[in-house]
């Protein structure tokens, strides 16, 4: 047998294992959402949406997990873009490659693949402890902060490196100081990639279960939280919490909070491949 024919049934050989393993996989997801789907769907009402959680399973709702969900959402936004967004502009723009840079960059890199119970036992040291916040809604949104940043600022510096030195360089010759540059040229042009890589980010830190019950997140929590300070769950440990009950009833209402869950990750994805589309139809270098 010719090295051509041995190279080309390799190749036919890995394009069906691909195929096989894609189609497996679609499967799969389409079957446990739609096993979701029969369960819960019919259970989501307004009732549900807006009721308290509760030891019985047909007057239990979501409204407290719900809530929490969002002041995590809104307070891990206002802490981690800002901060995530200009160390990324001072990495890619301001600071000089040297040993310190690279020990940085290196970290930063890695701290994205790091474990999130890890940061989960931090946050439980420096911000339920140390700071004194003890299980507040505050504590979970600085140590889901501190998960999303290094996502955050490698999306930012991907994005701005992508922006040719040409566009750089034309506004320096206009006159323009560094800070107008960033600001008016490379801020504006790569815009779509950090937008996108904030809402991944964002989705991936609603659906994290374990940094917030080491913080002090509840299980059970009667009452919709109101201020940063107040005791809070999410739906991720709501959804837990329920499947771990015995009654048939709480099984349908984790399926109907797992569909809502759903829905708001496919909502922030979906955002996400609509800014990355029209960043990338808008600036073609």
């Amino acid at each position: 047998m010719s090295k051509y024919n041995r190279n080309y049934i390799v190749d036919k050989t890995f394009q069906w294992f691909a195929i096989f393993c894609t189609a497996f996989g679609v499967l799969s997801l389409l079957l446990f959402l739609g096993n979701i789907c029969f369960d819960g769907i019919g259970r989501i009402n307004w009732q549900f949406m807006t009721s308290l959680p509760s030891r019985l399973p047909e007057k239990a709702g979501i409204i407290s997990a719900f809530v929490g969900t969002l002041w995590i959402l809104v307070l891990t936004a206002i802490i981690a873009v800002p901060v995530g967004v200009g160390a990324g502009i001072y990495l890619e723009e301001y600071a000089g490659k040297s040993r310190l840079f690279d020990f940085f960059e290196i970290n930063i890199t890695n701290l994205a693949g790091v474990p999130s119970i890890i940061y989960g036992l931090l946050g439980l040291e420096v911000f339920a402890r140390l700071m004194n916040m003890g299980g507040s809604i505050l504590a979970g949104a600085c140590t889901l902060s501190l998960l999303i940043l290094p996502v955050i600022i490698v999306a930012t510096r991907e994005s701005l490196k992508a922006v040719p030195k040409s566009l750089r360089e034309a506004s320096f010759a206009l006159g323009a100081t560094k800070w107008q540059t960033i600001r008016m040229q490379l801020l504006p042009a790569a815009s779509g990639g950090i937008v996108t890589g904030i809402i991944l980010s964002l989705a991936r830190a609603i659906g994290e279960t374990a940094p917030l019950i080491v913080v002090g997140a509840l299980a059970y929590v009667p009452f919709v939280p109101t201020s940063p300070t107040d005791e809070f769950t999410v739906m991720p440990i709501q959804i837990f919490n329920w499947i771990s009950r015995p009654q048939k009833g709480f099984a349908i209402d984790a399926a109907a909070a797992i569909i809502i869950l759903l829905l708001i990750t496919f909502v922030m994805n979906g955002i996400a491949l609509y800014y990355r589309n029209k960043w990338q139809k808008k600036v073609k270098w």
